[in-house]
């Protein structure tokens, strides 16, 4: 008797626990405070694989507080809440509740985070992200500006990457299986990967974090993207060979072909855009956001050298391409763009270590200048007519 009367306490038991879990919602929290958004509006993102898009927002009072309730990921997934143009990134596995203390003024740097150490480790990857980038940034104006010379700003942007890379590689090699660790294989610096996949010494690093999520999350979009990925650049490594250039006949080149679709699908040749006019090669991102303000000049430069013999073949390495056609529909020049996007072969071609870059061709298509200030730019044209 006693035993059956154990038997169905222990039912009664599991059945309540199996009734809390069925009627759970199925969703995770992100709350906080941020000082001084009285009349802010502050938006939660999700951040796709391809693109990023608001799911709530919420006007902040004078107390500054917010609650998000949001449907759980399947997966790992990251967000990001934003303020204006000030963004902080988080990623949603198993946790709960997420809670974020913030400033308005120093909003997506000097915010506190609870809940969750995936978060606080992508807090850390996302401030060394920001120092490389304000170092390459430095370096690159110290060099317009003549304090410095081309092979020190060089070297100065390759510690600053090198900086980030060594911060990376601390979360990718003992937490590879983490949120922190996909998020610090992908962030960019203009548009370009920290890490190239298609680097030898780099490739460990993907291939360390692929192996861990196709092993945990086999059916997530994500581990499925970087283990393909993985594979491809594997797959280019080790097709590489040493190759014995003696005896092989050779020949100087002076223009370097780039055909990509444009906006219609259609092939476009850079010769043939450049056939008897002075033309700027531009490599770009058109989700940078010095973009505007450098297809104004380019505008600029249309209008006034149009007539004269200037053409212009813009080349696209965005990844979202929805976002790139709603942007060039109105343009006058020649807009293309590459489907490798930050693996484009036409940019390596050309040596493109950031974005934007440009180039300009005389009247018989040989490359005679790179583009290093754009105040500049048409004097530089002038100069070639």
């Amino acid at each position: 008797m006693k035993r059956r009367f154990v038997y169905i306490i222990i039912c009664m038991f599991c059945g309540m626990m199996w009734f809390g879990c069925s009627e759970s919602p199925g969703r995770f929290t992100v709350k906080g405070i941020v000082a001084g958004a009285d009349n802010q509006m502050i938006y939660l993102d999700n951040v796709g694989i391809a693109s990023a898009g608001p799911i709530d927002s919420a006007k902040l009072n004078g107390s500054g507080e917010f609650t998000f309730k949001v449907k759980r990921p399947q997966y790992p997934e990251f967000y990001r809440l934003r303020i204006n143009s000030q963004r902080i990134n988080f990623s949603i596995d198993s946790t709960e509740t997420v809670s974020f203390t913030a400033d308005y003024k120093t909003f997506a740097t000097s915010y506190q985070v609870e809940g969750s150490a995936n978060c606080l480790a992508i807090k850390e990857v996302t401030l060394a992200q920001l120092d490389a980038s304000q170092a390459i940034h430095r370096a690159r104006k110290d060099f317009e500006s003549g304090m410095i010379s081309d092979s020190t700003c060089r070297t100065q942007t390759l510690e600053a990457i090198e900086n980030y890379k060594d911060i990376a590689r601390k979360h990718i090699y003992s937490r590879p299986m983490s949120t922190e660790s996909y998020f610090a294989l992908f962030q960019q610096i203009d548009g370009l990967l920290f890490f190239d996949p298609y680097d030898r010494i780099d490739s460990r690093a993907y291939g360390a974090v692929a192996t861990s999520y196709n092993h945990l999350y086999p059916e997530s979009p994500r581990a499925k993207q970087l283990y393909n990925l993985t594979l491809q650049a594997l797959k280019v490594l080790r097709g590489q060979r040493m190759v014995d250039f003696d005896g092989i006949e050779t020949k100087e080149v002076d223009f370097l072909e780039v055909e990509l679709p444009d906006i219609r699908g259609e092939k476009i040749k850079l010769s043939d855009v450049a056939k008897d006019k002075v033309t700027i090669l531009n490599f770009t991102s058109y989700q940078m956001e010095w973009s505007p303000e450098l297809n104004t000049l380019l505008q600029h430069i249309d209008s006034e050298f149009r007539d004269k013999g200037v053409a212009i073949y813009q080349v696209s390495l965005d990844g979202d391409v929805h976002f790139w056609k709603n942007v060039v529909s109105s343009f006058p020049w020649t807009c293309v763009r590459d489907p490798q996007t930050v693996y484009s072969q036409a940019a390596a071609i050309y040596n493109v270590k950031q974005l934007p870059a440009l180039f300009l061709l005389n009247r018989k298509g040989i490359l005679v200048k790179r583009i290093d200030m754009l105040d500049h730019l048409s004097e530089d044209v002038r100069q070639i007519l």
